[in-house]
């Protein structure tokens, strides 16, 4: 009972990433327990990305992060700014990516070890409940010396922080977000899998294929807010990424 207990706390290995070639955010998160996507990661092309985690995680402080950074402030400002007057901050993590591909963080003291985040050029990466440090260093490591597409990136970014150690309990969710002012929104979500990387991996693989890539590449974006499938020249649509340069 004790152990199963221990499964069910929520534990959690996140990234938030900043394209410089594309000017796309991405975002990826894995945890030991159910639906790491709908607590952790948010956000939009204007507003940045933010992973708000935890042993008592804020989907308050998720949200009013990227409110700041929309409003113009730097994204550890940002995180200063909510994370400050919470009386409950010492069980909480707080990662933030503004639109400029800064970055800021924030772990509660209380934070269950081992604990903390590494940032790096146009990225950061937090964790709680780790092997060892190891563990979000693969993560940040892997994402920086990758090629290709962003979401590739960050898939092999997760992998790599698994097979580091990553979560001290195994792995129950994972999920993937990447917007961008010319594409569509990429959201994927493993709310609860025996191998959920295998299963995100799958479903990113399928959202990248015909029909459903098609699709996207006609609905509405912040660029071009009145796109639809007949005031779209083919020519003018852009191909997939694939992960090689």
């Amino acid at each position: 009972m004790q152990e199963a207990a221990e499964r069910r706390r929520a534990v959690t290995v996140s990234i938030l990433a900043y394209d410089e070639k594309t000017g796309s955010l991405g975002g990826a998160a894995m945890t030991g327990s159910l639906c790491v996507g709908g607590w952790v990661l948010r956000g939009t092309a204007e507003s940045g990305l933010s992973a708000s985690q935890g042993t008592a995680p804020s989907t308050l402080w998720g949200e009013e992060v990227l409110a700041r950074m929309k409003a113009g402030e730097p994204a550890a400002e940002a995180v200063a700014e909510v994370t400050a007057p919470d009386t409950g901050r010492a069980h909480r993590q707080l990662a933030a990516l503004d639109p400029a591909g800064r970055s800021g963080h924030f772990t509660g003291a209380e934070s269950v070890p081992v604990c903390g985040a590494l940032e790096g050029p146009g990225v950061v990466v937090s964790g709680n409940m780790l092997a060892d440090w190891a563990v979000i260093r693969a993560v940040r490591d892997t994402y920086l010396a990758g090629a290709g597409a962003l979401h590739d990136r960050l898939m092999a970014a997760l992998v790599a922080g698994a097979q580091a150690g990553g979560d001290s309990r195994g792995l129950l969710s994972a999920a993937l977000l990447v917007v961008s002012r010319s594409a569509a929104p990429l959201t994927l979500r493993i709310d609860r899998s025996a191998k959920p990387l295998e299963d995100l991996a799958d479903l990113l693989a399928a959202a990248r294929a015909e029909p459903y890539y098609g699709w996207t590449r006609v609905v509405p974006t912040l660029d071009d807010p009145h796109r639809a499938p007949d005031l779209v020249e083919p020519e003018a649509l852009p191909l997939p990424e694939t992960g090689t340069e």
